[in-house]
Protein backbone atom coordinates (compact mmCIF):
# COMPACT_ATOMS: atom_id res chain seq x y z
CA UNK A 1 0.00 0.00 0.00
CA UNK A 2 3.23 2.67 0.84
CA UNK A 3 4.60 1.73 -2.34
CA UNK A 4 1.35 1.93 -4.41
CA UNK A 5 0.35 5.65 -2.44
CA UNK A 6 3.92 6.63 -3.65
CA UNK A 7 3.81 5.79 -6.98
CA UNK A 8 0.49 7.63 -6.99
CA UNK A 9 1.93 10.92 -5.63
CA UNK A 10 4.71 10.42 -8.11
CA UNK A 11 2.40 10.38 -11.26
CA UNK A 12 0.55 13.47 -9.23
CA UNK A 13 3.66 15.48 -9.01
CA UNK A 14 4.82 14.80 -12.92
CA UNK A 15 1.54 15.27 -14.28
CA UNK A 16 1.55 18.66 -12.24
CA UNK A 17 5.14 19.66 -13.40
CA UNK A 18 3.78 18.95 -16.88
CA UNK A 19 1.01 20.85 -16.71
CA UNK A 20 2.94 23.74 -15.07
CA UNK A 21 5.39 23.71 -18.12
CA UNK A 22 2.64 23.05 -20.92
CA UNK A 23 0.85 26.73 -19.10
CA UNK A 24 4.23 28.44 -19.36
CA UNK A 25 4.78 27.22 -22.80
CA UNK A 26 1.31 28.25 -24.06
CA UNK A 27 1.87 31.36 -22.56
CA UNK A 28 4.94 31.99 -23.82
CA UNK A 29 3.88 31.21 -27.23
CA UNK A 30 0.55 33.77 -26.83
CA UNK A 31 3.09 36.10 -25.70
CA UNK A 32 5.18 36.35 -28.81
CA UNK A 33 1.95 36.21 -31.37
CA UNK A 34 0.78 39.48 -29.12
CA UNK A 35 3.89 41.08 -29.39
CA UNK A 36 4.29 40.17 -32.83
CA UNK A 37 0.66 41.82 -33.46
CA UNK A 38 1.24 44.60 -32.10
CA UNK A 39 4.40 45.54 -34.06
CA UNK A 40 2.46 44.87 -37.29
CA UNK A 41 -0.76 47.15 -36.21
CA UNK A 42 2.04 49.80 -35.12
CA UNK A 43 3.67 49.76 -39.03
CA UNK A 44 0.58 49.48 -40.54
CA UNK A 45 -0.17 53.02 -39.35
CA UNK A 46 3.26 53.84 -40.28
CA UNK A 47 2.64 53.30 -43.71
CA UNK A 48 -0.37 54.85 -43.34
CA UNK A 49 1.05 57.85 -42.56
CA UNK A 50 4.36 57.44 -45.01
CA UNK A 51 2.14 56.87 -48.67
CA UNK A 52 -0.58 59.26 -47.61
CA UNK A 53 1.84 61.54 -47.57
CA UNK A 54 3.59 60.26 -50.47
CA UNK A 55 -0.52 60.39 -52.15
CA UNK A 56 -1.63 63.56 -50.94
CA UNK A 57 1.45 65.87 -49.55
CA UNK A 58 -0.92 68.44 -49.19
CA UNK A 59 0.75 72.45 -48.11
CA UNK A 60 4.09 70.35 -46.70
CA UNK A 61 7.19 71.94 -47.55
CA UNK A 62 10.12 70.19 -48.83
CA UNK A 63 11.78 70.52 -45.47
CA UNK A 64 8.48 69.22 -43.65
CA UNK A 65 8.26 66.79 -45.97
CA UNK A 66 11.71 65.47 -45.56
CA UNK A 67 11.43 65.64 -41.85
CA UNK A 68 8.89 63.51 -41.84
CA UNK A 69 9.44 60.94 -43.64
CA UNK A 70 12.53 60.46 -41.66
CA UNK A 71 10.31 60.43 -38.92
CA UNK A 72 8.54 57.19 -40.46
CA UNK A 73 12.37 56.15 -40.96
CA UNK A 74 13.04 56.06 -37.25
CA UNK A 75 9.64 54.57 -36.34
CA UNK A 76 10.85 51.45 -38.42
CA UNK A 77 14.41 51.20 -36.99
CA UNK A 78 12.52 51.23 -33.60
CA UNK A 79 9.95 48.54 -35.19
CA UNK A 80 13.38 46.21 -36.17
CA UNK A 81 14.95 46.72 -32.78
CA UNK A 82 11.61 45.22 -31.21
CA UNK A 83 11.49 42.33 -33.61
CA UNK A 84 15.11 41.74 -32.90
CA UNK A 85 14.75 42.07 -28.72
CA UNK A 86 11.48 39.58 -28.81
CA UNK A 87 11.47 36.71 -26.16
CA UNK A 88 11.07 33.88 -28.61
CA UNK A 89 9.73 30.32 -27.46
CA UNK A 90 11.99 27.35 -29.39
CA UNK A 91 9.03 26.54 -31.57
CA UNK A 92 8.90 30.05 -32.86
CA UNK A 93 12.57 29.75 -34.03
CA UNK A 94 12.15 29.65 -37.74
CA UNK A 95 9.06 32.49 -37.71
CA UNK A 96 11.01 34.52 -35.63
CA UNK A 97 14.24 34.49 -37.95
CA UNK A 98 11.73 35.04 -41.32
CA UNK A 99 10.52 37.77 -39.05
CA UNK A 100 14.02 39.45 -38.81
CA UNK A 101 14.49 39.49 -42.36
CA UNK A 102 11.81 41.24 -43.07
CA UNK A 103 12.20 44.09 -40.57
CA UNK A 104 15.83 44.05 -41.96
CA UNK A 105 14.49 44.81 -45.35
CA UNK A 106 11.90 47.11 -44.21
CA UNK A 107 14.35 49.15 -42.42
CA UNK A 108 16.67 49.30 -45.02
CA UNK A 109 14.78 50.34 -47.35
CA UNK A 110 12.91 53.18 -45.55
CA UNK A 111 16.74 54.26 -44.57
CA UNK A 112 17.31 54.35 -48.19
CA UNK A 113 14.26 56.25 -49.06
CA UNK A 114 14.83 59.35 -46.65
CA UNK A 115 18.62 59.91 -47.14
CA UNK A 116 17.14 60.23 -50.67
CA UNK A 117 14.10 61.68 -50.39
CA UNK A 118 15.86 65.95 -49.87
CA UNK A 119 18.07 64.95 -52.95
CA UNK A 120 14.85 63.30 -54.98
CA UNK A 121 12.92 66.76 -54.18
CA UNK A 122 15.82 69.20 -55.32
CA UNK A 123 17.41 69.77 -58.71
CA UNK A 124 20.60 67.94 -58.99
CA UNK A 125 20.72 64.19 -59.00
CA UNK A 126 17.53 64.16 -58.20
CA UNK A 127 16.40 61.93 -61.38
CA UNK A 128 18.85 59.51 -60.02
CA UNK A 129 17.49 59.91 -56.20
CA UNK A 130 14.28 59.25 -57.48
CA UNK A 131 15.02 55.83 -59.58
CA UNK A 132 16.58 55.07 -55.88
CA UNK A 133 13.45 55.59 -54.28
CA UNK A 134 11.54 53.24 -56.66
CA UNK A 135 13.84 50.76 -56.58
CA UNK A 136 13.25 50.49 -52.59
CA UNK A 137 9.77 50.27 -53.11
CA UNK A 138 10.55 47.19 -54.35
CA UNK A 139 12.18 46.18 -51.37
CA UNK A 140 9.32 46.63 -49.41
CA UNK A 141 7.40 44.43 -51.73
CA UNK A 142 10.08 41.87 -51.12
CA UNK A 143 9.28 42.20 -46.73
CA UNK A 144 5.29 42.19 -47.41
CA UNK A 145 5.89 38.51 -49.48
CA UNK A 146 8.04 37.26 -46.78
CA UNK A 147 5.55 37.83 -44.11
CA UNK A 148 2.36 36.77 -45.97
CA UNK A 149 4.26 33.98 -47.56
CA UNK A 150 5.99 32.58 -44.64
CA UNK A 151 6.07 34.43 -41.47
CA UNK A 152 2.39 34.62 -40.83
CA UNK A 153 1.33 30.98 -41.59
CA UNK A 154 4.16 29.58 -39.74
CA UNK A 155 3.07 31.93 -36.13
CA UNK A 156 -0.44 30.74 -36.78
CA UNK A 157 1.19 27.22 -37.49
CA UNK A 158 2.59 26.78 -34.14
CA UNK A 159 -0.20 28.50 -32.37
CA UNK A 160 -2.78 25.79 -34.07
CA UNK A 161 -0.21 22.81 -33.40
CA UNK A 162 -0.40 23.37 -29.72
CA UNK A 163 -4.03 24.07 -29.52
CA UNK A 164 -4.24 28.06 -29.04
CA UNK A 165 -6.84 29.69 -30.45
CA UNK A 166 -7.63 33.30 -30.95
CA UNK A 167 -4.35 34.45 -31.29
CA UNK A 168 -3.26 34.55 -34.95
CA UNK A 169 -1.21 37.59 -36.01
CA UNK A 170 -2.43 39.91 -38.59
CA UNK A 171 -1.63 40.59 -41.99
CA UNK A 172 1.34 43.03 -42.73
CA UNK A 173 1.36 45.14 -46.01
CA UNK A 174 3.45 47.94 -45.67
CA UNK A 175 3.86 48.51 -49.56
CA UNK A 176 0.56 50.63 -49.99
CA UNK A 177 -2.00 48.50 -52.01
CA UNK A 178 -2.06 48.45 -55.74
CA UNK A 179 1.91 48.46 -57.63
CA UNK A 180 2.34 52.30 -58.58
CA UNK A 181 4.90 53.17 -56.00
CA UNK A 182 7.16 50.40 -57.89
CA UNK A 183 7.11 52.97 -60.91
CA UNK A 184 9.54 55.49 -61.03
CA UNK A 185 7.35 58.06 -63.38
CA UNK A 186 4.73 57.64 -60.24
CA UNK A 187 7.36 57.88 -57.58
CA UNK A 188 8.59 61.47 -59.25
CA UNK A 189 5.01 63.01 -60.16
CA UNK A 190 4.11 62.34 -56.67
CA UNK A 191 7.23 64.25 -55.39
CA UNK A 192 6.54 66.70 -57.87
CA UNK A 193 3.57 67.81 -55.94
CA UNK A 194 5.60 68.93 -52.90
CA UNK A 195 5.53 72.57 -52.28
CA UNK A 196 8.60 73.85 -53.22
CA UNK A 197 9.74 70.99 -55.01
CA UNK A 198 12.11 70.82 -58.18
CA UNK A 199 11.75 66.95 -58.39
CA UNK A 200 9.43 67.53 -61.84
CA UNK A 201 10.90 70.86 -62.64
CA UNK A 202 12.05 69.98 -66.08
CA UNK A 203 12.27 72.64 -68.89
CA UNK A 204 9.30 72.88 -71.76
CA UNK A 205 5.74 71.74 -71.27
CA UNK A 206 5.00 68.46 -70.54
CA UNK A 207 1.85 65.93 -71.85
CA UNK A 208 0.52 63.12 -73.23
CA UNK A 209 -2.89 62.18 -75.22
CA UNK A 210 -4.57 59.31 -76.33
CA UNK A 211 -5.03 59.76 -79.65
CA UNK A 212 -6.92 56.17 -80.70
CA UNK A 213 -7.46 52.91 -79.85
CA UNK A 214 -8.03 49.92 -82.12
CA UNK A 215 -8.52 46.26 -82.14
CA UNK A 216 -7.42 43.64 -84.30
CA UNK A 217 -7.09 46.49 -86.76
CA UNK A 218 -11.08 47.96 -86.18
CA UNK A 219 -10.47 51.56 -84.84
CA UNK A 220 -12.86 51.83 -81.11
CA UNK A 221 -15.22 54.66 -80.34
CA UNK A 222 -15.95 55.57 -76.71
CA UNK A 223 -19.69 56.48 -77.75
CA UNK A 224 -20.97 53.35 -78.89
CA UNK A 225 -20.48 49.47 -79.12
CA UNK A 226 -18.05 48.31 -81.60
CA UNK A 227 -18.19 44.82 -82.85
CA UNK A 228 -15.50 42.92 -83.47
CA UNK A 229 -14.55 39.77 -85.11
CA UNK A 230 -11.42 38.57 -83.43
CA UNK A 231 -9.60 34.76 -83.66
CA UNK A 232 -7.07 33.86 -80.76
CA UNK A 233 -5.42 36.33 -79.02
CA UNK A 234 -6.96 39.71 -79.89
CA UNK A 235 -4.52 42.82 -79.85
CA UNK A 236 -5.56 46.15 -78.55
CA UNK A 237 -3.25 49.26 -80.43
CA UNK A 238 -3.17 52.39 -78.40
CA UNK A 239 -1.71 55.32 -80.39
CA UNK A 240 -0.14 58.15 -77.74
CA UNK A 241 0.82 61.51 -78.54
CA UNK A 242 3.38 63.43 -77.15
CA UNK A 243 1.66 66.87 -76.54
CA UNK A 244 4.86 68.00 -74.66
CA UNK A 245 8.08 70.37 -75.91
CA UNK A 246 10.10 67.70 -74.71
CA UNK A 247 11.10 63.70 -75.46
CA UNK A 248 9.59 61.37 -72.95
CA UNK A 249 10.59 57.91 -72.76
CA UNK A 250 9.14 55.07 -70.91
CA UNK A 251 5.75 55.74 -71.78
CA UNK A 252 3.87 53.33 -69.73
CA UNK A 253 -0.03 52.33 -70.98
CA UNK A 254 -2.44 49.46 -69.17
CA UNK A 255 -5.39 48.19 -70.53
CA UNK A 256 -7.57 46.76 -67.96
CA UNK A 257 -11.08 44.37 -69.41
CA UNK A 258 -14.15 44.69 -67.33
CA UNK A 259 -12.61 45.80 -63.93
CA UNK A 260 -10.22 42.68 -64.80
CA UNK A 261 -6.23 42.24 -64.83
CA UNK A 262 -4.54 45.39 -65.65
CA UNK A 263 -2.24 44.25 -68.94
CA UNK A 264 0.52 47.02 -69.67
CA UNK A 265 2.32 47.66 -72.29
CA UNK A 266 5.28 50.45 -73.02
CA UNK A 267 6.22 52.76 -75.59
CA UNK A 268 9.90 53.08 -75.14
CA UNK A 269 10.25 57.17 -76.42
CA UNK A 270 7.93 59.43 -78.16
CA UNK A 271 9.72 62.98 -79.35
CA UNK A 272 8.02 66.61 -78.79
CA UNK A 273 4.71 66.43 -80.85
CA UNK A 274 5.37 63.08 -82.46
CA UNK A 275 2.94 59.86 -82.07
CA UNK A 276 3.91 56.29 -80.74
CA UNK A 277 2.26 52.78 -80.52
CA UNK A 278 1.86 49.71 -78.20
CA UNK A 279 0.16 46.52 -78.68
CA UNK A 280 -1.26 45.21 -76.22
CA UNK A 281 -2.34 41.29 -76.04
CA UNK A 282 -5.56 40.53 -74.31
CA UNK A 283 -4.86 37.64 -72.74
CA UNK A 284 -6.98 35.60 -71.79
CA UNK A 285 -9.41 36.27 -74.31
CA UNK A 286 -12.67 38.54 -73.72
CA UNK A 287 -16.20 36.50 -75.04
CA UNK A 288 -18.91 38.51 -75.44
CA UNK A 289 -19.57 42.19 -74.44
CA UNK A 290 -17.13 43.68 -72.76
CA UNK A 291 -15.45 47.12 -71.70
CA UNK A 292 -11.65 48.34 -72.25
CA UNK A 293 -10.23 50.57 -69.95
CA UNK A 294 -7.54 52.54 -71.32
CA UNK A 295 -4.98 54.80 -69.66
CA UNK A 296 -1.68 56.16 -70.64
CA UNK A 297 0.57 56.80 -67.31
CA UNK A 298 1.58 61.05 -66.59
CA UNK A 299 5.25 61.02 -67.20
CA UNK A 300 6.96 63.90 -64.59
CA UNK A 301 5.77 67.41 -65.08
CA UNK A 302 2.36 66.38 -66.78
CA UNK A 303 -0.51 68.45 -64.98
CA UNK A 304 -3.47 67.87 -67.43
CA UNK A 305 -4.13 64.00 -67.40
CA UNK A 306 -7.93 63.84 -68.95
CA UNK A 307 -7.06 63.21 -72.24
CA UNK A 308 -4.83 59.89 -70.99
CA UNK A 309 -7.56 57.56 -70.59
CA UNK A 310 -10.90 56.10 -72.56
CA UNK A 311 -13.51 53.29 -72.09
CA UNK A 312 -14.68 51.57 -74.73
CA UNK A 313 -17.49 49.33 -74.61
CA UNK A 314 -16.60 46.05 -77.20
CA UNK A 315 -18.48 43.04 -78.64
CA UNK A 316 -16.26 40.19 -79.99
CA UNK A 317 -17.52 37.90 -82.23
Amino acid sequence: MALGGGLLLLILIVLGVKGCLDARKDRALTDYARNVSQIAEETAQTSKAFFGKLAEPGELSVTEFVAEVSADRSAMDNYAGRVESLSTPGDMGQAQNGLELVYELRRHAMDEIADKMSTALGEVGSQKATAKIAEEMQTLLAADVVYGEVVRPEIDGVLAGNGIEGSDVPKSVFLAEGTQWLDESAVSAALGSVSGSSATTTSGIHGLGLLGTSLDGTELTAESTTAVASEGTPEVEVQVQNQGASTENGIKVSVSVSGGNTLQGEIETIAAGETGTVSIPLTPAPHGQATLEVEVETVPGERISENNKASYTVEFE
